[in-house]
């Protein structure tokens, strides 16, 4: 018996000593005690709260919005296109009618495990999405947020093995499949009469190219579009969508600065001039280096990877400023700004929220030193303000454009970052962005963009990304034994957090094989696919860190993983420089 106690109380105070192993630095600090450790009851109350505030989001936008595209939280109404003023892009290049928020969701639904729940939903898109509409969009928005899920979706429906629980669905005859094929026909009309190959911004679902359509257009918007088009190739065995997003991307390639090797953010897809000449990591040109890796990642394209590793020096090169080393040495803290693509200069003095997803790709680069800087900037703003404001001016400390609409950027990276270090301290983070979020934009009947981040004041919009992407992202972080964690080498997420399965099937160009008999009819096709999916036969996966560029990994120190990530010298100094008080605990 007592041997037994004994044993009891090592394996004890072995846990305890592993939970709070700060106590052992010699130098140790407040940081230590308020970040070094987080229970196992506090990561289930938050994965319980996470799983609250999607909830929330969503129950009341399927009670008060659905059909409509978005949920209006504070007055509790739908939202659609804004027909009696075409020209407001900013909710017109989103919402096209096509139940937006819904759609967005159903991987969601999916990684939550709410298998009756998803399979509702699934038949509720089924019978409800129509394209045959005259809406104009923007060509990225349609890609990222509805093609992009209507391929999840089908993915995880379609998958034999089925690890999120039953998601299968009576009947299924590959209708997402279907519909997400229609749609990238439809947006196909943007590469028409365009004499770079690279697309229109906008698209009329119904019309094509609208008489109005400007000649302008972001390097994201036209280049973030190769991992759907990509991927609807190769199931479908049609090579045209990925033909045509692959050059795109190639020719925004061949216009950067033959100097400095950068591109711009804006240019005239006829004449591939750049009408805008800033560079950088922020809007409009985040996704597009986000895209090259995660291309690389999914389909093994080489060129794909060259581009991004080229891409990685040159941003290194010429936009980072800061000391040369995150965690060692003098200087100011590490900073990305925006430059001149034909000079490196700086060419202004904000960074803007969407740059917080940047530590999340140098994550999957595996670069941890470095997204751990990236990550402390963006995470020292928002204690400053309890949100991110959209543009935050570095040199004055402020904010530059004060909105919120609930981004997902800084929780996605620090998702990543945790999976990367199992450091409690991005734990804490998380929480710190949950309680924010419930504090600052909760409202009647869902969650609100918050207007002016000084003042806390709110608009009534609930972007499809707050559920499809934030809300992931923070049940994600706390559920440890969620499948995808377990298996995230397997899996890859687009740009508006939407998971794609890394398959020897993305890797096969099946249009380019031999057929050892043509002359199978499709009869005999059809039974043979039968066959094989009744077989329930997995899918050979491709581990994602068997690509060349994760060779990178393992290189962060051992005490990233006990101590802080960011030593505390450095974390103190990022404070004093965005203007938070040692009091801010």
């Amino acid at each position: 018996m007592f041997k037994l106690f004994a044993l009891v109380i090592l394996l004890v105070v072995s846990v305890n000593v592993n939970s709070k192993i700060y106590l052992f630095k010699r130098d140790w600090d407040p940081y230590d005690a308020k970040y070094g450790h987080f229970s196992e009851k506090e990561r289930l109350e938050m994965l319980e709260a996470a799983k609250s505030m999607f909830h929330f989001g969503y129950d009341n936008y399927m009670k008060y919005a659905f059909p409509t595209d978005e949920l209006n939280p504070i007055y509790c109404k739908g939202r659609g296109p804004d027909y009696e003023n075409p020209e407001n892009i900013n909710i017109n290049d989103v919402l096209g009618d096509y139940c937006l928020t819904l759609v967005d969701v159903l991987d969601t639904l999916a990684i939550m495990g709410n298998s009756s729940e998803f399979k509702r939903a699934v038949q509720l898109v089924i019978d409800n999405l129509s394209f045959e509409k005259s809406n104009t969009v923007q060509v990225f928005e349609a890609t990222i947020r509805i093609l992009g899920s209507l391929l999840s979706t089908h993915l995880i429906i379609s998958d034999p093995v089925q690890p999120f629980g039953d998601m299968s669905i009576s009947g299924y005859e590959d209708e997402l499949l279907y519909l997400a094929n229609e749609l990238a026909t439809r947006l196909m009309s943007a590469f028409d009469k365009t004499a770079t190959g690279i697309p229109y911004p906008r698209i009329n679902l119904r019309d094509g190219i609208p008489p109005n359509c400007v000649n302008e257009t972001c390097t994201a918007g036209a280049g973030t579009l190769v991992l759907e088009f990509g991927v609807l190739s190769r199931l479908i065995g049609d090579p045209m969508y990925e033909n045509y997003a692959r050059r795109a991307v190639r020719r925004l390639w061949e216009y950067r600065s033959n100097v400095t090797g950068l591109l711009g953010n804006i240019i005239n897809i006829q004449t591939g001039e750049w009408i805008g000449e800033m560079s950088g990591l922020g809007a409009g040109m985040d996704s597009f280096f986000e895209y090259l890796l995660k291309s690389y990642i999914l389909f093994g394209e080489e060129e794909d990877l060259r581009m991004f590793n080229e891409s990685y020096e040159t941003i290194k090169f010429h936009m980072r400023r800061g000391r040369p080393h995150c965690n060692a040495g003098d200087g100011y803290p590490p900073l990305y700004v925006n430059v001149h693509m034909k000079t490196g200069d700086t060419i202004n003095y904000w960074i803007d929220s969407l740059q917080a997803a940047w530590a999340g790709v140098q994550v999957l680069n595996g670069d941890i030193e470095e997204a751990i800087c990236a990550h402390a900037l963006y995470y020292s703003i928002w204690r400053k303000y309890g949100a991110l404001p959209e543009r935050y001016n570095w040199k004055f400390g402020a904010p530059d454009v004060s909105f919120y609409p609930l981004r997902p950027e800084l929780i996605e990276s620090t998702y990543f970052l945790y999976q990367a270090t199992k450091n409690p301290f991005y734990l804490h983070v998380g929480r710190d962005i949950l309680n924010s979020l419930n504090e600052n934009a909760k409202a009647e009947c869902g969650y609100a963009t918050i207007h002016d981040v000084t003042k806390k004041d709110l608009e009534d919009r609930m972007e499809s990304f707050f559920l499809s992407e934030t809300c992931k992202y923070l049940y994600l972080l706390f559920d440890k034994e969620n499948h995808v964690n377990k298996k995230l080498a397997n899996y890859i997420f687009n740009t508006e957090g939407h998971l794609l399965p890394i398959s020897n099937k993305f890797r096969r160009r099946i249009w380019e094989e031999e057929r050892k008999d043509e002359r199978v009819s499709n009869k005999k096709k059809k039974t043979q696919t039968k066959k094989a999916m009744e077989e329930k036969k997995p899918p050979t996966v491709v581990d994602a860190r068997h690509n060349a560029t994760f060779l990178n990994c393992g290189s962060i120190p051992e005490e990233r993983r006990y101590f802080l990530p960011m030593k505390s010298k450095y974390l103190r100094q990022l404070e004093g420089a965005i203007g938070l008080s040692s009091d801010t605990f």
